[in-house]
């Protein structure tokens, strides 16, 4: 027998066995060992026989399926049993096997029995016995085992038939067996148990009382094990569940930051960042150096710091610097469901970065938190998770929330009716703060402004005059009479039953003629009927708000007065404001869309969807029963989106892929998006990148699909990786890259740092709340045009355009040393100006990290650019924004009103326009680059800049078609670069608009070669012999062919490559005699000689 074949070999002996079956004349009388372990195994058959018959009657008693899956066994504490896989539904019960059902105590071997249970060996017993002895089944094959191994090989063949049948089962089961005991092994060496550490935390009483009430901790347990199992889970669990300042200390507890490792956790909002690591660190009485943030530009980490909280765009940065993240041990994606694209990208990375810390053997865990049940972009993505990570509910709000849809839906006027909401709920519900969810700034501040006119709130301070103040305490000594005692009567009597609240305000319904529905709708009116007896605290929420007055929100509102915010779509998810009982739901949302071929944004206001409705709505339940009026209809809720949209879907990507490709991942059409980009806006992005030089040019030659495919899969450039190491688009990135020249770098960090950071003006044109407060708007109205008028400068800086006023801001803020003072009196934002101030830091040190040489510096005296560095500015700027260029409308459009003081681009066929608060509104010049085209009421430019038609083929020579060399002047050797120069026509792409002519270098072909010849022969690329015995000029000539030596010349040349003086004096360095005979042929002989001996006559 081959015994090298050893998978072969059990087979044909069992063929062996069966021939030996027949000759039973031979067998050998039983021992007493076998006769005994026979009686034993007969005994054992009756046995199950009897318990075959208790366990169904056991079974016709036992609970169903789906409730035994609900309960929990205290003999699964701390043996690393699944947990969080026995919570399922019932469906998924029904679909999978089922776990063991309960039989009766059973030995030691339970445990193990269970985790036998899933594998393949159930299937061989299922044929042998009925479903419901599976579990006694597995006792008996166990003791089966030991029987097979006592009696001996040889025996076996002559035992009886019974015997026989019943070794012969033994022994394949055995076979198994002993595969699985070798399986089970290799499990064991792979994963070596560990003892649980657990790291104590010393909170205070109060804080321990308060986390027990969130539903998170419940599920600690299940977490964790979860966490211990998978390399990547995913939490859903709503709004106030606690998932965000739990679970890291979870974490935290199970040691996950001990070793030198931390525990990150990336927000997509910066204020989220920085709230919540005070709160973890208060929660946990650990100090910030311990629990730290780190955000744009500031951050308190040290190197003591083990759990860090942080924006993804940092985390992005850091895995640019250290691609297997090797300081953590665990990443948390906090806010998933907003899918911003930085988060998108991030589980993207992460998803590859885990596996790859696993292979290494420094394991990370990844955990994903969203607060809406939409995870199948996470879980049911095969190109993000091979095999989907497991996803654990956590049942989130406190408080049950009604909800109550309006029975009509306005569409015009819906702040006005979120007004009405509001007085009504002010004036007829049990005290609980208001929260209402509008747009824009614009309309948070209209709606604060007519709140605060109904229900006047005054603190002295704020009080204009004493007279005022003195009309106002009059008018609560009048109205105090009843009304307040009747809202504290009703408070207490009521009992807290959503529905008898509601049946009281009568807010339920719409119909009913209450007066206080046409309240302001007339300022007059809303004067008369103003109740200064229950005042109404009103603080607005966006934000662009600055951070003190966002703050204002969790404090908790003066004595006697309510709370009610007016926020925008900022308070849905990020921010809990604490004390909110009603929520107005106005179901818009204000979002900023980019048209995918022009890039022109604007932003619109749409339907928000149902997941941000049910979220908002959430915020009403935090503290207690809640109720949430949405001014929309039940039908009109039932066509909103189910989810909103990621962002990545919405905006250009180009800054993504010069990052991506900065990390080595050149195909990003194959990067795992939870969400990809459409392919147009990719090819539009790699398109860009590459006319700015970041990334390399495509082949233009070769087959089809290879071209197609080159254009997805450019590689970066070093300019590329200098402009990926800048944290602002790429764009700007390009500017600051060229800055260096004529000392211009300070001035262009200053300016790209404006253009960076949005709205730097304050808005002055909103409607005043009185006539005092009218004519200060005035003022600061005049005030703001005089100090543009100022920055914009004088002469050559004028047409430096926008970015001027910008540079000019943020030179005289820095000088005035940046104080809220001086921006309120100039109309700046502070708080876009301080940003500003760090980003201009962080963009010098970038620069300085690129360049050391450069040494550039933040200077606080920064002197405005003189006339030469403002037209290196302006070219500068044109090099970074060349796709944004555009031509005042000529002639044959200006038959058509429309396009009167227009401007056309490349891209769009609409006429563009000059903002009224441009530097350059009334100069109007030929040609302006823009930062971005806003889309109002008309299309605005904004960050204009004029540039001359003349640097247009100069520095985007990537975007110009050019014509064929100019006969006059005719081309010309230039002595100082050693090439053939000539002017060249000229045209914009796409647009065909004409440029003049200007002058470059010779387009490569024959011709060039034809006229270095010339000027070859003719003594202007080197000094040599003048004896020619034909004109040079004849090697232009059509009928040069028939001239040998003209062939024999140009012969020469072309096949070594030489069509200018440096690849020329490259070739005499290998090759000392080239072109010797080619040149001699045009001297006379005499002369051959002694030019020989002075070749090559450099």
């Amino acid at each position: 027998v081959d015994e090298s074949n050893a998978l072969v070999l059990p087979s044909s002996k069992s063929k062996k066995n069966k021939s030996s079956l027949p000759p039973i004349s031979k067998k050998k009388p039983l021992t007493k060992k076998q006769k005994k372990e026979l009686q034993k195994v007969l005994e054992r058959k009756e046995k199950k026989a009897q318990r075959a018959e208790i366990l169904a009657k056991l079974a016709e008693v036992q609970l169903p399926e789906s409730e035994l899956k609900l309960l929990y066994t205290t003999s699964k504490l701390g043996t690393g049993e699944k947990l969080y896989q026995a919570k399922r539904s019932a469906d998924e019960v029904k679909n999978e096997d089922s776990g063991p059902k309960i039989s009766s105590v059973s030995g030691a071997n339970r445990k193990r029995k269970w985790e036998e249970d899933d594998d393949d060996e159930e299937e061989q017993k299922a044929e042998e016995s009925s479903d419901v002895d599976t579990s006694s089944d597995e006792d008996e094959d166990e003791q089966e085992d030991e029987v097979s191994n006592t009696t001996d090989m040889s025996e076996c063949k002559e035992t009886s038939s019974v015997c026989q049948e019943t070794k012969h089962e033994v022994k394949v089961e055995q076979d198994g067996e002993k595969e699985k005991k070798i399986s089970d092994q290799e499990k064991v060496q792979k994963k070596p148990s560990e003892p649980a550490i657990f790291i104590p935390v010393d909170r205070s009483p109060e804080v321990q009382g308060a986390r027990l009430k969130l539903p998170v901790l419940a599920e600690e347990q299940v977490i964790m094990e979860a966490v211990r199992e998978n390399p990547s889970i995913v939490i859903c669990g709503e709004t106030g569940s606690g998932k965000t300042t739990q679970v890291p200390q979870f974490l935290y507890e199970a040691s996950y930051a001990s070793g030198g490792r931390m525990i990150g956790i990336t927000e997509p909002r910066r204020v989220a960042a920085v709230s919540m690591s005070h709160r973890v660190a208060k929660e946990m009485n650990l100090p910030t150096q311990v629990v730290s943030y780190q955000i744009r530009y500031e951050g308190n980490v040290t190197s003591d710091t083990k759990i860090k909280f942080m924006t993804d765009g940092v985390l992005l940065k850091e895995i640019q610097k250290d691609f297997l993240l090797q300081k953590y041990s665990a990443i948390i994606i906090d806010e998933a469901h907003e899918r911003s694209v930085y988060t998108d990208i991030l589980i993207g990375l992460l998803s590859r970065i885990v596996p790859l810390r696993n292979k290494k053997g420094m394991p990370m865990k990844l955990l994903i938190m969203s607060a809406t049940l939409r995870v199948e972009d996470f879980t049911e993505n095969q190109r993000l998770f091979r095999t989907p990570p497991p996803v654990i509910k956590v049942d989130a709000r406190q408080f049950p929330v009604t909800i109550h849809f309006n029975k009509r839906t306005p569409l015009e006027d819906y702040t006005g009716e979120a007004f009405h909401k509001t007085c009504k709920i002010h004036r007829m519900l049990p005290p609980g703060g208001i929260l209402v969810f509008l747009t824009g700034q614009a309309e948070v501040h209209s709606l604060c402004r007519r709140l605060r006119k109904a229900f006047p709130f005054r603190k002295d301070e704020e009080a204009e005059t004493s007279e005022a103040m003195r009309k106002f305490k009059k008018a609560k000594q009048k109205k105090t009479v009843s009304l307040p005692r009747i809202d504290l009567d009703n408070y207490s009597a009521l009992p807290v039953d959503e529905g008898d609240e509601d049946r009281e305000a009568g807010i339920g319904d719409e119909e009913d003629g209450d007066s206080d529905l046409d309240l302001g709708d007339d300022p007059a009116d809303a004067e008369e009927k103003a109740d200064a007896s229950i005042p109404l605290y009103v603080l607005p929420l966006y934000s662009l708000l600055a951070p003190e007055q966002q703050a204002k929100v969790f404090r908790p509102p003066p004595p006697g007065t309510r709370l009610c915010v007016i926020a925008t779509n900022v308070a849905e998810t990020s921010l809990t404001i604490p004390g909110i009982k009603y929520v107005v739901d106005c179901g818009r949302v204000k979002k900023r869309f980019y048209d995918k071929v022009t890039g022109v944004s604007s932003f619109k206001v749409t339907w928000t969807s149902q997941a941000s409705a049910n979220q908002r709505a959430g915020r009403a339940g935090r503290t207690e029963p809640g109720h949430c009026y949405r001014l929309y209809s039940s039908a009109v809720f039932g066509d909103f989106a189910l989810f909103s949209e990621a962002e990545i879907t919405r905006r250009p990507v180009e800054d993504l892929v010069l990052q991506m490709k900065d990390l080595n991942i050149e195909k990003v059409v194959n990067f795992p998006f939870p969400t990809p980009p459409s392919t147009e806006v990719l090819v539009a992005a790699e398109q860009l990148l590459v006319s700015l030089g970041a990334l390399e040019e495509p082949p233009c030659t070769g087959r089809l699909k290879d071209m197609q495919r080159a254009k997805l899969s450019c590689p970066i450039t070093p300019l590329g990786r200098a402009m990926a190491s800048f944290p602002v688009a790429p764009r700007y990135a390009k500017m600051l890259a060229l800055g260096k020249q004529q000392d211009c770098l300070p001035y262009v960090i200053a300016v790209v740092a404006a253009m960076t950071v949005r709205e730097i003006f304050e808005d002055l044109d909103r409607p005043a709340r009185s006539e005092d407060e009218s004519s200060k708007l005035n003022q600061r109205r005049a005030r703001l045009t005089q100090m543009r008028r100022l920055w914009a400068g004088q002469g050559a800086s004028v047409l430096l355009g926008d970015l001027m006023i910008m540079l000019g801001a943020v030179g005289a803020c820095e000088f005035a040393g940046c104080t809220p003072r001086f921006c309120e009196n100039s109309g700046l934002r502070y708080k876009a100006m301080v940003e500003i101030r760090k980003l201009r830091g962080q963009l010098t040190n970038a620069v300085n990290a690129v360049c050391p040489e450069v040494g550039v510096f933040v200077d606080p005296k920064m002197t405005p650019p003189t006339e030469h560095q403002v037209v290196c500015l302006r070219q500068i700027v044109l090099a970074g924004l060349g796709d944004h260029l555009a031509r005042r409308a000529q002639g044959e459009d200006l038959v058509d009103p429309k396009w009167k003081n227009a401007y056309k681009t490349p891209l769009m066929d609409e006429p563009v326009f000059i903002h009224p608060n441009s530097a350059l509104f009334k100069t109007l010049p030929e040609f302006v680059v823009y930062q971005e085209v806003m889309e109002t009421s008309k299309m605005y430019m904004r960050g204009v800049s004029a540039v001359e038609a003349e640097w247009v083929p100069q520095f985007l020579p990537q975007y110009c078609h050019f014509g064929s060399p100019l006969e006059s002047p005719s081309p010309w050797f230039c002595s100082s670069t050693g090439t053939i120069r000539c002017h060249r026509s000229s045209t914009f792409f796409r647009v065909g608009w004409q440029l003049p002519a200007v002058e470059m270098e010779y387009p490569e072909g024959l011709e060039r070669y034809k006229l270095f010849a010339k000027f070859l022969l003719e003594g202007q690329v080197l000094k040599h012999s003048s004896h020619l015995l034909s004109n040079p000029s004849i090697m232009l000539k059509t009928w040069a062919k028939l001239q040998p030596r003209t062939e024999a010349f140009l012969g020469v040349l072309v096949s070594k490559k030489v069509d200018c003086r440096d690849a020329l004096h490259s070739v005499w360095k290998t090759e000392e005699k080239f072109l010797l005979t080619a040149y001699c042929q045009w001297l006379p002989e005499s002369v051959h000689q002694e030019v020989a001996k002075s070749w090559p006559p450099l």
